[in-house]
């Protein structure tokens, strides 16, 4: 086998076939779509996030737009599900508060028409259990500290969690209660 070394395709001094070296300009959309999907290969993103990332690499908002509702269309952009799956999975594995699940997800850039169903899921008895699962599960570790130094940390990672003052206040007494020891009243 035999390489034609004047054969513009093997030279590495031309660039897609011109003599110049010069890339063609780009077709902007096809630039979105394929920062889009590199975004979405890497994990779920929301428009607004994917919308952000267009932005910041240059992209035209008019070819950006094309290549959202394109995406939104055939559904590999769905802010209802992300918000959905997003819940579903801080509040498991972090254990956050509806109020802190509201905010991530408002800096994602998720409207309250999208996030609000996911949201509506996480009622006060269930921010009520995961308040009290966290602290049941840290209280052992308290163990042996003052009472004051127990519940101001007990109560700061409740707090840490977008949980409220008063939720954390009663949530923490009852397990300190039940693990034998009154809360800090200067505390709750």
């Amino acid at each position: 086998m035999t390489f034609d070394r004047d054969s513009t395709d093997r030279d590495p001094s031309v660039a897609h076939g011109r003599p110049d070296g010069e890339e063609p300009p780009a077709d902007p959309v096809e630039v979105a779509r394929i920062i889009c999907l590199r975004q979405l290969t890497a994990a779920p993103k929301t428009r607004s996030q994917l919308a952000t990332a267009l932005a910041k690499k240059r992209v035209p908002q008019e070819a950006a737009q094309v290549v959202l509702d394109r995406l939104t269309e055939v559904g590999l952009i769905d802010d209802a599900a992300f918000a959905q799956t997003w819940v579903e999975s801080r509040r498991r594995d972090r254990g956050l508060s509806r109020r802190a699940l509201a905010h991530e997800l408002r800096q994602r850039g998720v409207a309250v028409d999208d996030a609000k169903p996911a949201l509506d899921l996480v009622d006060e008895e269930s921010d009520e259990r995961t308040a009290r699962a966290l602290v049941e599960k840290k209280v052992g570790a308290t163990r042996g500290l003052a009472p004051t130094v127990r519940t101001r940390r007990l109560i700061g990672l409740l707090a840490r969690k977008g949980y409220s003052p008063q939720l954390a206040s009663r949530v923490v007494r009852e397990v300190l209660e039940a693990d034998g020891e009154a809360a800090s009243e200067d505390e709750t």
